[in-house]
């Protein structure tokens, strides 16, 4: 409505970014290597994305992962939006943007995940300091852990080939959800030095 055109495709890019992360379960690095190409994303129906390499994928044949459309928070039309703002064809699908709202053609850097998530966030009102670029993975998988996903369904979807490997990214404590009587974070920050006698 204000006619900024920057902060309309920063805010598409960044929620794209977000949402397919998440519910994906993506590292950055696989965030970066998206392709405009090896996409095919339908309204109200699914998007199929093609990573022709990864980490798990030793004989290089490439990975096809699918994700839902949802009714709320969806991967799906975020992608659709964002692509439909930029006019974006071919080529990285995440990139830069700078402060006018033009548009890079290389994709963001790994590297520079960090930052941008956690201006995202901050942005939001949410403290950022304590994420990483594995915090969508981990946050999906906890997510999905507390939703009654069993970890092969998990393995299965996100990629994982070693269970060892998977439990590293499941916080047990988040998992237990309303019934936990103190957040997680306040744990992985160090700032509970004890546990009541209770537990």
């Amino acid at each position: 409505m204000r006619g900024d055109l920057a902060s309309l495709l920063r805010c598409r890019r960044d929620m794209a970014l977000l949402l397919i992360g998440f519910w994906r379960g993506f590292r950055s690095d696989e965030l970066c290597r998206l392709q405009v190409e090896h996409i095919q994303a339908e309204a109200g129906a699914g998007m199929r994305l093609f990573l022709p390499q990864s980490k798990g994928d030793r004989e290089n044949l490439g990975t096809t992962h699918y994700t839902p459309a949802l009714k709320r928070l969806c991967p799906v039309q975020a992608y659709l939006d964002w692509t439909s703002a930029t006019g974006i064809v071919r080529g990285a699908v995440f990139r830069r943007l700078d402060r006018w709202g033009h548009l890079s053609e290389d994709a963001l850097h790994p590297g520079s995940m960090i930052s941008l998530l956690r201006q995202i966030l901050q942005r939001a009102g949410i403290p950022a300091e304590l994420y990483t670029s594995h915090s969508l993975r981990r946050g999906f998988a906890t997510w999905a852990t507390a939703n009654g996903w069993d970890i092969k369904a998990l393995m299965t979807y996100v990629g994982w080939k070693d269970i060892k490997s998977a439990m590293r990214y499941i916080d047990p404590a988040i998992s237990f959800g309303g019934l936990a009587v103190r957040p997680a974070v306040e744990f992985n920050t160090g700032t509970l030095t004890q546990l009541p006698a209770s537990h």
